[in-house]
């Protein structure tokens, strides 16, 4: 996908502000059995075609209205993703400026995951 200029200047701004981790790293958490919540940011029609096994759908548009009551630990550990890494890169941004502090952005997100053949649900 071809994104705007403005989105980008965005984006790079909030991931000087955030943590980020990648597909594998996130993969090898999950396998290990770390306690984390993995959190879908896409929108609705994204998370209906598939999703990370046991992650929990917040898309970009609402995250910031609902997470209080889905996620009230806001040092609990929270996995972001997206397409690609660049919505959770602004919901991670987001959710700090609230007051989470262990929330972490997975970049190369749904694309990079099904890229390297992890597993995948649909509810």
């Amino acid at each position: 996908m071809q994104h705007s200029p403005g989105f980008l200047k965005l984006v790079q701004d909030a991931k000087t502000r955030i943590r980020e981790t990648n597909i594998h790293e996130v993969k090898k958490r999950l396998d290990a059995g770390e306690k984390m919540i993995v959190v879908d940011v896409r929108e609705e029609s994204e998370w209906a075609r598939g999703h990370l096994p046991g992650a929990i759908h917040l898309g970009k548009g609402i995250i910031e209205r609902d997470i209080e009551q889905r996620i009230p630990d806001r040092s609990a550990p929270v996995v972001l993703y997206c397409g690609g890494g660049f919505r959770s890169a602004l919901a991670a941004d987001n959710l700090q400026k609230m007051g989470y502090t262990k929330v972490v952005s997975m970049d190369g997100g749904w694309g990079g995951w099904t890229e390297a053949g992890f597993p995948v649900t649909r509810d």
